[in-house]
């Protein structure tokens, strides 16, 4: 009898639970009904299949329910999906939603903590956010120091195409390295050698990363019960692969800073300003700052500078070999304003206003991170008049944004004169936000611009780009990951006559 009862109310209690798990919270955006347990998750993953990436699955949703905003759920999470500038806008700035998830998959990335820069929130965030910011442009971030090693780097990767010999290669294979080590520079104090085996082999690690996940994290992310069954197709064992080189190569470059320190290298780099700042608080129990954040907030340094400003410089590259006409333009432009010896400055970038507007267009027709996020809600809050409840995850649909015709005309040809006025000022730039907005703004606006710009002009003041006579051209669709990347391709660096 007792056996019955305790069964009964089991029974019940579960389909109370049930019930509850399948109700849609009060005033949340409009979207598909969601299954118990998996949500929304398999109908997302059909749907990304088949458009093509996540960002174009959330899209279709949006036309289907005929709302810039939709609400589902993700394995245990509430999802909302803002997909037009207002929304996004809003979901950008407004600061209830400065927060950031905490599941699973963004704790496996930083090797099971809460730690780092990029996936905190709250004071943590704020203290050790503003320490990165503040000592790397006293090491020379966003000043002339960043511009000089950005040349330097530059000088390099031209030595590089040169000994090529007119061989094709693809620019996605030479350019991460070159754009890493600006940043790795004000970070560690030292440059990453070309030849290093290990840099070559997390690159690698990380472009697979990139592609086996989503910017909700995936199926590790919704349905982490899984990587105890298929640990290799969740990429459960992926990460940890990363994990377990990063951290290799990380630990002998904080070994090394921890041996060497004086008070007077404390300016000298990332390192050494937060090692002295351990030294200082050693005697507070409620210091943040450990060896295991300083190794967290490396990490998100080499993931955020090791890909997205390279990729998009491939496409970049890519575009320019498929239209001569464009690159035509953009070497009357550089040979305007720069000896063929004279290294570029950026502050003659005002007269390349045509260069200019091609990146510009790059970034607004090639979104390399198509989907902006992820957000946490802090509290209970609205987005555009729906109720968003706390903890709810949020994402932004930039590509919605830079792919609207009502704003944009005619957002699927690639048109660098839509940036460019009729005095040929930049124009038209505010719907642009490839790196965010508000206070989580990308920390590396200033780094990306400048080795777009220093690169993509170097480059072309020195080549002209060609595509390979006996090999088949480019594909202009990206393939779909956490961010966008061209498939591999090769083109031919010519040497410009002086």
């Amino acid at each position: 009898m007792i056996t019955l009862v305790l069964s009964s109310v089991v029974i019940v209690a579960f389909v109370c639970w049930l019930w509850q798990d399948l109700q849609r919270p009060p005033n949340f955006p409009p979207g598909p009904k969601w299954l118990p347990f998996f949500g929304n998750t398999l109908l997302l993953r059909h749907l990304a299949r088949v458009s093509g990436g996540q960002h174009l699955a959330f899209e279709a949703l949006s036309k289907q329910y005929n709302s810039p905003i939709i609400g589902l759920k993700l394995g245990r999470e509430h999802v909302v999906v803002a997909l037009q500038y207002p929304a996004v806008h809003e979901a950008l700035t407004k600061e209830a939603f400065d927060g950031r998830p905490d599941n699973f998959f963004i704790r496996l990335r930083t090797m099971g903590t809460r730690l780092g820069i990029t996936f905190t929130d709250g004071p943590f965030w704020t203290e050790h956010s503003s320490f990165v910011v503040r000592h790397l442009r006293q090491a020379g971030y966003g000043r002339q120091p960043m511009h000089m090693q950005i040349h330097n780097e530059l000088k390099e990767l031209i030595g590089i195409i040169e000994d090529l010999n007119g061989e094709p290669v693809w620019p996605g294979s030479i350019l991460p390295t070159s754009v890493i080590n600006v940043l790795w520079t004000f970070t560690t104090g030292s440059r990453i050698p070309r030849d290093d085996q290990r840099l070559t082999r997390l690159l690698k690690l990380l472009q697979d990363r990139s592609k086996a996940f989503d910017m909700s994290g995936g199926v590790l992310s919704q349905l982490p019960w899984l990587r105890h069954i298929a640990p290799e197709w969740t990429g459960y064992n992926l990460i940890n692969r990363f994990n377990q080189e990063i951290h290799e190569f990380f630990k002998a470059t904080i070994e090394k800073h921890h041996q060497d320190y004086t008070e007077e290298k404390c300016s000298d780099d990332l390192i050494y300003a937060f090692i002295k700042e351990m030294k200082e608080r050693k005697d507070d129990p409620c210091s943040t700052f450990t060896v295991i954040q300083l190794s967290m907030i490396i990490l998100d340094i080499f993931i955020a500078g090791s890909q997205t400003t390279s990729t998009t410089i491939d496409i970049a590259l890519m575009i320019l070999a498929m239209n001569t006409e464009i690159q035509r333009k953009i070497h009357a432009e550089i040979d305007d304003n720069f000896h063929p010896d004279e290294i570029p400055d950026q502050n003659c970038r005002t007269n390349l206003q045509y260069t200019e507007a091609f990146l510009l267009e790059v970034m607004r027709l090639y979104q390399i991170a198509p989907i902006g996020g992820p957000r946490r809600a802090l509290s209970d809050c609205t987005l555009g008049g729906y109720r968003i409840p706390r903890n709810t995850t949020i994402l932004m649909g930039l590509h919605t944004v830079q792919m609207d015709p009502d704003h944009w005309g005619d957002p699927e040809n690639f048109r660098p004169e839509r940036f460019i006025g009729p005095d040929g000022k930049i124009i038209n730039t505010e719907r642009l936000i490839p790196f965010g907005l508000g206070r989580r703004r990308c920390l590396g606006d200033s780094l990306a611009r400048s080795c777009m710009f220093a690169f993509l002009v170097g480059i072309l003041q020195k080549f002209s780009l060609r595509l390979p006579d006996s090999l088949e051209g480019p594909s202009l669709k990206l393939t779909p990951g956490i961010t966008l990347s061209p498939k591999p391709y090769k083109v031919v660096f010519e040497p410009r006559l002086k």
